[in-house]
């Protein structure tokens, strides 16, 4: 579920990027006390997202709006089908019109490949983990969308995990001087984050098995065949999360090898955002 104030933050900029200093279509020709409804029609099938997010739209604008849903997020939806109905002000429903459509729209295609990715996955122990590639600012509702798809949630930003790629292993001079100063690093500032290593080879496997002090081991851009290798080599140490242009395709070779994890940034950058309408009743 969707936590307040970052919803609630992320809403009221949105809203004041689009109305700015008024929504003068609607002033111009609605009486401001005009009531209304309206409901959001379904014109494509796939995986429902953000009916939370419309609720709190409708909400922020209008705390007497009266929202009523008629399908839950996560199930699957079919065109025709109506996912709620909403009265409140007229004025109201307008400008909160575009929002919502954008949000839903989006967060459902995402959801919706999610869910692709996930059923390829159905039988095997690895699951699928979303990644930082998402669109700036709207970060907390793509990531909610692959949560809603029947994807797990990777870390939020740069702040709640640590995660050791390749640029910063070669800046530090290797992955063992990169995790020994991490470890001092969070020791001195009483940071109980988990550490995660990027290995580009099986001598990275190597050399991150042997410093230790870590928590995940990051398997980037290996063939299916030199996965299970490193796998062999970690037995179990440690989570194992295998990455790098992994998709619909090739998703199940990788669950075959028994990773834990597998990363794709496209179940966001590549979703295609499903068709939806808001029309007056």
């Amino acid at each position: 579920m969707l936590q307040e104030p970052a919803l609630t933050n992320l809403i009221r900029s949105a809203l004041a990027e689009d109305i700015g200093d008024g929504d003068h279509s609607t002033l111009a020709c609605i009486p401001a006390t005009a009531k209304g409804g309206a409901r959001l029609k379904i014109k494509e099938n796939g995986i429902l997202a953000g009916m939370e997010v419309a609720a709190t739209i409708f909400r922020l604008l209008d705390p007497e709006t009266v929202f009523t849903p008629l399908k839950k997020d996560g199930e699957a939806m079919t065109a025709g089908e109506t996912a709620f109905e909403v009265h409140a002000s007229v004025h109201t429903l307008l400008m909160a019109e575009r929002l919502v459509l954008n949000c839903m729209q989006r967060m459902s295609g995402i959801a919706t490949l999610t869910s692709q990715y996930v059923q390829r996955l159905t039988g095997y122990h690895t699951k699928l983990l979303d990644t930082r590639k998402t669109t700036p600012n709207f970060r907390l509702l793509e990531k909610e969308a692959v949560r809603i798809g029947g994807g797990v949630n990777h870390r939020m930003g740069l702040y709640d995990m640590v995660m050791l790629k390749d640029n910063h292993i070669d800046f530090a001079g290797g992955i063992t001087a990169a995790v020994n100063r991490t470890v001092a690093y969070l020791e001195e500032n009483g940071l109980p984050l988990q550490i995660e290593v990027e290995t580009r080879n099986l001598d990275d496997v190597k050399e991150a098995l042997t410093v230790g002090k870590i928590h995940r081991i990051m398997l980037d851009n290996f063939t299916p065949a030199q996965l299970h290798e490193a796998l062999l080599l970690i037995d179990g140490k440690y989570e194992t999360e295998a990455s790098g242009g992994i998709n619909l395709d090739t998703i199940e070779a990788y669950a075959k090898t028994g990773v834990d994890y597998v990363s794709a940034g496209a179940v966001i950058h590549h979703a295609v955002s499903l068709d939806l309408s808001l029309k007056a009743i």
